[in-house]
């Protein structure tokens, strides 16, 4: 039994935010909050920022790799929200962040480093017995390693470095691949064959290699397809679309402050209190990952309750048109992984490349389980220094 541990060695836990404040499915909130978080007195700021023994206010912290916040103490901010960026929160649900170190408990400053327009990032979503599919989701986006039940994954950058260089693979592991098989095998087939067959266990994420050649070529273009429906256009890749006949549309308008999200499987219609979207396949209603629907999670994040006078309940008035485009897309990319779903089932691997044949490979070095020295610039540290890396 082999492990995408062993297959991809470098590997970060889940981002620690440490105040849900800091995320929100709009960027205006995520300004709105910044300007009502600077702009309160010194005793109040304390409570609006939700303190951790891992930050306060008063907290010296570097600047994130890649984001040009401010380093100073945030105890004395009075500028301008830094622009939130765009990350995957969970396995299926685009999100905004703001990008200031001071305000994230544990950032991963590792994955920021290597998080540029070559980067893809392979997240495990964590073992939740007895539920079969989802074992592994990819992202062009930095994802925070939440998994939709809440189990923190791992997140397994592809490229180690910048640019798409060194791909995160064990050592030798290429070589071993194209001896098997007679042909040239990249770091792109290795994550889309992991796409295709990963599988959750109390162990791990387990990734059986295929001893045929033409196993491994079925599987590699299942992967692929299900990589460029979840890259959403990234990449290179083209923006998911279903057939015109099944593509949904907004039937009737989501209201300002929609109750409740429903499905009527006959008519393939999902209601969003009084508005109508159809047609929605019901492969894309019934997807879920983890135990968790997709569909009924990504609506009550928007939707839930905030506690009053705390700035995750500063959010906006009414339902943003934005949100019902983003369901739109969310609803095509469900519907047509939930089709491959049963291809992935029947896709059987047979015999199997042995841990003894991969002997001179695994397991990985220590050094490869290690972040990759990337810095070609200087990063800013607390207080405007230059950190010492």
């Amino acid at each position: 039994m082999l492990m995408l541990d062993e297959l991809m060695p470098w590997s970060a836990p889940p981002l620690r935010l440490g105040r849900e404040w800091v995320m929100a499915p709009d960027a205006a909130s995520l300004r709105a909050r910044w300007d009502v978080l600077v702009g309160a007195e010194a005793g109040e700021r304390d409570a609006l920022f939700g303190c951790t023994r891992a930050r306060t206010p008063r907290s010296a912290v570097s600047q994130l790799p890649g984001q040009s916040t401010g380093t100073g103490r945030l105890v004395r901010e009075d500028g301008r929200c830094p622009a939130p960026v765009r990350v995957l929160h969970g396995a299926f649900d685009e999100q905004w962040l703001i990008p200031d170190h001071r305000l994230i408990d544990v950032a991963r400053p590792e994955l920021w480093r290597v998080a540029d327009q070559q980067q893809v990032f392979v997240v495990e979503q964590g073992y939740v017995t007895g539920v079969p599919g989802g074992a592994v989701v990819v992202s062009a986006l930095l994802p925070d390693g939440r998994s939709p039940a809440g189990r923190p994954g791992r997140i397994r950058p592809l490229y180690r470095r910048p640019g798409g260089l060194e791909p995160n693979l064990a050592p030798g592991l290429l070589s071993a691949l194209r001896s098997a098989y007679g042909r040239e095998v990249d770091a792109d087939e290795v994550v889309a064959w992991v796409l295709a067959v990963a599988e959750s266990s109390p162990a791990g994420c387990v990734v059986p290699l295929p001893a045929d050649p033409q196993v491994w070529l079925t599987g590699v273009e299942l992967g692929r397809r299900i990589k460029e429906i979840q890259l959403r256009g990234a990449r290179g890749g083209a923006r998911p679309r279903l057939p015109g006949g099944r593509r949904p549309y907004v039937r009737a308008a989501v209201p300002a402050r929609p109750g409740a999200i429903g499905y009527d499987a006959e008519d393939e219609v999902l209601s969003l209190g009084d508005g109508r979207i159809s047609p929605v396949p019901r492969e894309a209603w019934d997807f879920e990952v983890s135990g968790v629907r997709v569909l009924e999670l990504w609506f009550e994040r928007r939707t839930g309750e905030a506690e009053v006078g705390t700035l995750d309940a500063i959010r906006p008035a009414s339902w943003p048109q934005e949100w019902t485009s983003e369901l739109l897309e969310l609803i095509t990319v469900l519907a047509l992984l939930g089709e491959l779903r049963e291809q992935q089932r029947e896709l059987k691997v047979g015999a199997e490349i042995t841990r003894e044949e991969l002997g001179s490979v695994l397991p990985p070095s220590a050094a490869a389980r290690r972040p990759a020295s990337v810095l070609d610039h200087h990063e800013e540290g607390p207080e405007g220094q230059f950190a010492l890396l």
